[in-house]
């Protein structure tokens, strides 16, 4: 990849990475969607979705922070860091749906947003007579600002909105809860174990939900404006899951205790009723929801513009075009251009469920493939992967089956949509590619270290075997070691196992 992607100004630290993350976890789908799921399943059905979900975001951060420490990280965020260590062939499969997961989730906050006009709205129509009924009359003047603002003010506008997001979110937080209800006064804590079920079923509220979680890579996408990426970038994506799987679970705990499930199903702002001062709560959702937005915006276009760079798409021209940056920092402005157009379409659908579910099964796939490449290498046990933060094969493999699982359980046809897709875009991209690093470098890896495992298995079951017959094992190095590969990877079968 051309040094080109690493920006000028890459001075930012730790702090932007997990300020990025945590205001995305904590973001629209907390404000809009939270209340709606606890009154749907229950203290403990919420608890089991924010369990399950960590189950795979956890994962999934885990291995994001074993690749990211594996080598030198520069722009693209996650798709540098997988295609650099997996090879080009894995990680443009990867990258495009995952930047096509990120585009969208621009929409989908910017949808959010307009829905934190729903307060106003009565008063709109009695002080002068207008039926604001569209929230797209919101949502669209919303996302063509902000389409105006990356292309003309780029990152650091994202970064210095942040910093006056997260404090508002903090606020509102505070003051949740801080907030008391009289139906918290009267509420007994057994009615934290009823059992409630939702109509729509249990999977569909999961759906409407894992996107908040999602937020957790947020903050990758900002490694070419990293000064130390190697440790930002696990150390902030790991705190912001941490961070808020806790604050989750306080939050059920909160809503359960504050409002009855009618409430919660009802009334989607229900946390204004809760809260010590009502009106934080739509003006922290405003400001999470674009602060969400402006952080898509900042990580969809850098995922792209490094994917161009690499030469992925079979066009030329579309290759330079989007790989092409602003000559002062390497701004990716036309990456930024067909971000917005991907999210205006889903803009005009309008509908916050509909787009989270479509999200949900792209994060998916995308999570899911990252922790079985995960996994695989950790049987693999190339000696060139030898990162300093290390993951477990056993937690790579759980979020890889509970991806799969659980795209199935949200839905059979989009999983296999997803699905298709990723290996459609793996096949041509191994087929037109001259990289022909892939899948089949790591496979050849897992199969050469079960065979030695096996062959030292039976080398241990006959040490007591008194025939004659023995394998005598001889290394001789010389001055043309270097030049002679098949003393390297001989050296290589036995000095390096992960």
């Amino acid at each position: 990849m051309s040094k080109t992607l690493i920006s000028s100004k890459a001075n930012f630290g730790t702090l932007p990475v997990f300020l990025t993350a945590i205001s995305t976890i904590l973001g629209a789908v907390m404000f809009l969607r939270f209340g709606f799921a606890v009154g749907s399943v229950g203290f403990l059905g919420a608890l089991f979705i924010i369990i399950i979900g960590h189950m795979v975001t956890i994962p999934t951060a885990m291995a994001l922070a074993e690749i990211a420490t594996n080598q030198k990280v520069e722009g693209g965020g996650e798709y540098f860091i997988i295609s650099r260590s997996f090879g080009l062939n894995i990680g443009a499969a990867i990258g495009i749906t995952l930047y096509l997961s990120q585009a969208v989730s621009v929409a989908f906050y910017v949808i959010a947003f307009a829905e934190s006009f729903e307060a106003i709205k009565p008063w709109v129509a009695s002080e002068f007579g207008y039926d604001l009924y569209d929230n797209r009359l919101f949502s669209i003047p919303a996302l063509l600002l902000l389409i105006w603002l990356m292309v003309t003010k780029g990152a650091d506008l994202g970064m210095k909105a942040l910093y006056v997001v997260v404090t508002i979110l903090a606020i509102s937080l505070i003051l949740f809860f801080l907030g008391n209800t009289q139906f918290s006064e009267v509420f007994d804590s057994s009615q934290l174990f009823n059992n409630v079920s939702s109509d729509k079923g249990f999977f569909y509220v999961f759906a409407i939900i894992f996107p908040a979680f999602t937020g957790i890579t947020a903050g990758v996408g900002l490694s070419g404006d990293l000064k130390d990426p190697k440790t930002s970038i696990p150390l902030g994506t790991l705190a912001a899951t941490i961070i808020g799987m806790v604050i989750y679970v306080f939050l059920a705990l909160k809503l359960t205790s504050s409002a009855s499930t009618a409430d919660l199903v009802n009334d989607q702002l229900i946390m204004s009723k809760i809260a010590l001062w009502g009106p934080i709560i739509p003006i922290g959702l405003a400001a999470a929801t674009i602060s969400s937005a402006l952080g898509s915006f900042m990580v969809a276009p850098r995922t792209l513009q490094a994917i161009g760079s690499d030469h992925v798409f079979p066009n030329k021209f579309i290759n330079k075009f989007v790989a092409k940056g602003t000559e002062e920092n390497n701004e990716p402005r036309n990456a930024t251009i067909l971000t917005s157009a991907i999210a205006l379409i889903f803009v005009l659908m309008g509908d916050v469920n509909a787009v989270a579910e479509i999200i949900s099964m792209f994060f998916m796939v995308t999570y899911g493939s990252l922790c079985l490449i995960s996994f695989m290498q950790h049987f693999a046990a190339d000696p060139s992967y030898r990162p300093s933060f290390k993951s477990k094969w056993y937690l790579s493999l759980l979020g890889a089956v509970m991806s799969i699982y659980l795209m199935f359980k949200i839905n059979t046809p989009y999983a296999l949509a997803a699905i298709a897709l990723m290996l459609i875009l793996y096949s041509y991209i191994t087929l037109k590619s001259e990289n022909k690093k892939g899948m089949a470098t790591i496979f050849q890896g897992v199969i050469h270290q079960f065979s030695r495992t096996l062959q030292v298995f039976l080398q241990k079951t006959d040490k007591d075997n008194n025939e004659e017959n023995w394998r005598p094992s001889v290394l001789c190095l010389s001055k043309d070691s270097f030049e002679r590969y098949g003393a390297l990877e001989l050296m290589k079968w036995i000095s390096h196992r992960y």
